[in-house]
């Protein structure tokens, strides 16, 4: 399962969903994608029962680099979005430490996350973003396909 975080009405916080629909026609059939909004309660609902979870993220750093991509285990990525890195009221860090605490974090689960700079509402993905979209969307692709090798060996 792929989950792009983001509001692609709020400029670069669009850049998971923009991965998503990058992904259609790149992964193997069964793959589910979906879309969301990064809400931890709807997050939760959306990988119950998936054995993999690929997410795709938007993320404020300071010094931002907007554009920079960044591999992060659920582990790393609960560490590093905790608080005000994130680009939503609750981010990916409360998330994930909601679903280790309710045991509901899937067995594998990674993060892709992007830097990004400007998330205005009725902005567009920035042109740091957008030439640095091909290079997400590969390292995305390349989680699914080990993924996948991955449960069709057992």
């Amino acid at each position: 399962m792929v989950i792009g975080v983001g509001n692609p009405l709020r400029g670069d916080d669009g850049v998971g969903p923009a991965a998503v629909e990058a992904m259609r026609g790149r992964v193997p059939d069964g793959t589910v994608l979906a879309v969301s909004d990064g809400e931890p309660a709807r997050m939760l609902d959306l990988w119950r029962g998936a054995d993999t979870v690929v997410v795709v993220e938007a993320l404020r750093a300071r010094p931002s680099r907007p554009g920079e991509l960044h591999t992060l285990t659920a582990a790393d990525a609960a560490a590093r979005t905790a608080g005000t890195a994130s680009t939503h009221a609750l981010g990916l860090g409360e998330c994930l430490a909601l679903a280790e605490a309710l045991d509901q974090l899937p067995p594998s689960l990674v993060v892709h996350a992007m830097e990004v700079a400007d998330v205005e509402l009725g902005a567009r993905l920035s042109e740091a973003v957008r030439s640095a979209l091909p290079g997400l969307v590969d390292r995305v692709a390349a989680s699914v396909r080990q993924a996948y090798e991955r449960n069709h060996e057992r």
